[in-house]
């Protein structure tokens, strides 16, 4: 009998230990490997869930809003104990936390900012875009002397960072006399399409004094076709800060950007994941600040990203 109740016992004690030494599987679907910070993003979250022993699993939308929608239910049907997304359309997301809340699964945002309300087991880390272009913009502005035309390289105009940035660029510029906005037009964060879309503006003979992007990969795109065209008088400027970005503006040939922590993101979404996982309560919204970079201080922000 006495044995018995010692095998009872161990079972008992075997069956609990298991159960604490569970793994969370968490799935991460993010917008587009191939867009640069999203694929820095992706690396330190890889990291970070490492260190917190969690399972990670990661897609790839490849910007397609509908491939999305169905991963995070392919995610839910997987049983996944919690979902990281970084959503292809920051108007689409609806069908994505409805799924998340009826199978009763955290849904954290990271990086791009859902516009509609947050409640539940629903979160968002990342930064402000709004704060961004304006940081963007006086720090062109003050190094422009308050006065010229600026034109704009848009994102995607499905994401609410690109149109956010964009508008509060555009409110920075309206309180300057002397400046204006004479060009504005979606690169879709890509390098190459900047490249054609600013290179069309040099060949109209539009009278630009510098180029607001809204992220680094568009600015670079811009420089390239000044420098294809011989043109060293434009300032442009960047969001991101990421490595390529600081190159360029350790070599002079971008103005400044605006730093955006990928760590900081990735380690923060990680961290409210598992907090929601732990049943503890979190913040709806989790910013992560900016910061200008500048040539006079790059060297600061060397291996951050």
């Amino acid at each position: 009998m006495k044995i018995r109740n010692v095998l009872i016992c161990l079972c008992s004690l075997l069956l609990s230990l298991s159960v604490s030494a569970k793994t969370f599987t968490v799935g991460v679907a993010l917008a587009n490997f191939d867009l640069n910070f999203v694929s820095i993003l992706r690396t330190q979250m890889q990291a970070e869930l490492k260190a917190n022993q969690l399972n990670g699993q990661f897609v790839d939308a490849k910007g397609d809003v509908a491939l999305q929608v169905q991963q995070v239910d392919d995610f839910i049907n997987q049983g996944v104990d919690a979902i990281i997304l970084n959503p292809v359309d920051t108007q689409g997301v609806l069908p994505m936390i409805n799924a998340a809340k009826n199978a009763n699964i955290p849904l954290i945002f990271v990086n791009r900012k859902p516009e509609v309300k947050l409640q539940g087991d629903v979160a968002y880390v990342g930064s402000d875009s709004a704060l961004g272009g304006e940081m963007q913009m006086e720090a062109l502005a003050k190094k422009m002397n308050y006065k010229g035309n600026v034109a704009i390289l848009m994102g995607a105009l499905s994401n609410e960072e690109a149109r956010e940035r964009t508008r509060a660029v555009e409110a920075v510029i309206a309180k300057y006399k002397d400046m204006k906005v004479i060009e504005k037009q979606t690169a879709k964060w890509q390098r190459n399409e900047a490249v054609d879309v600013v290179s069309s503006w040099l060949l109209n003979q539009r009278p630009i004094d510098a180029i607001a992007a809204n992220n680094d990969e568009m600015a670079i795109g811009a420089i390239m076709a000044l420098s294809q065209a011989k043109n060293e008088k434009i300032l442009v400027a960047g969001i991101d800060g990421t490595p390529d970005g600081q190159q360029f503006v350790k070599n002079g040939k971008m103005a400044l950007t605006i730093f955006q922590d990928a760590k900081g993101q990735a380690t923060g979404a990680v961290q409210v994941t598992k907090a929601l996982l732990d049943k503890q309560k979190v913040q709806a919204y989790n910013w992560v600040p900016y910061k200008t970079i500048t040539p006079e201080n790059y060297a600061q922000f060397v291996g951050q990203q």
